[in-house]
């Protein structure tokens, strides 16, 4: 997460978006630069609104607006199979490598998702308290050239994003009868995705 004060903006980290490139890239701008624990770095909606938005209403009256940014939910669960492809996760419980994409995804779409598959989802990153405000700017993952505009407009610095936390290369294969099931078990995340600028 960063948090750039002057300029009223808050970007969120969603997990495999590119934040961690975006931290590295624009950390020596941000005024809050939260990259650890995991659970603050990749802290959603909610806790930033109940945390850190809070925290400037009360002391400064004042809040910031907040940005994200969101992937093809199929590419989005592409990259943390990948991810998890990773040697050093060997016989974790969080390890796919000797698992297809099409077991994954399907492991993926069960009530309560082995932990391999269990990643949560887009949409409920951005859900807002009750009461609370909600997200200012969504952007799609897949036009970094919107994203990095945006962002240079705002914050008035050219952006020079390295490449960080790359997953390994694998081909992704899906039947079309898994990809019509998780569509229809994940049309919030399909319209959120669709909505994004």
């Amino acid at each position: 997460m960063l948090v750039f004060y002057e300029e009223r903006l808050a970007l969120l980290s969603v997990p495999k978006t590119g934040s961690t490139a975006y931290q590295t890239a624009l950390r020596d701008h941000a005024d809050i630069v939260i990259a650890g624990p995991t659970d603050l770095k990749h802290a959603n909606m909610r806790r930033y609104d109940r945390f850190f938005q809070t925290m400037f209403r009360k002391l400064f009256d004042t809040e910031m607006e907040v940005m994200v940014v969101v992937r093809e939910p199929i590419d989005w669960l592409g990259s943390w199979y990948r991810y998890r492809t990773r040697p050093e996760l060997a016989d974790h419980p969080h390890s796919t490598q000797k698992l297809s994409f099409e077991s994954f995804v399907i492991a993926h779409m069960q009530k309560s998702p082995p932990a391999y598959a269990d990643v949560g989802c887009q949409s409920d990153f951005l859900l807002p308290r009750r009461n609370g405000a909600g997200v200012s700017h969504v952007y799609k993952y897949e036009d970094q050239s919107k994203i990095l505009d945006f962002l240079q407009n705002r914050l008035n610095c050219d952006i020079h994003l390295p490449q960080e936390n790359v997953s390994p290369k694998l081909e992704l294969e899906l039947s079309k009868e898994t990809e019509q099931q998780f569509r229809s078990l994940n049309a919030a995340e399909f319209a959120l995705h669709q909505s994004a600028e």
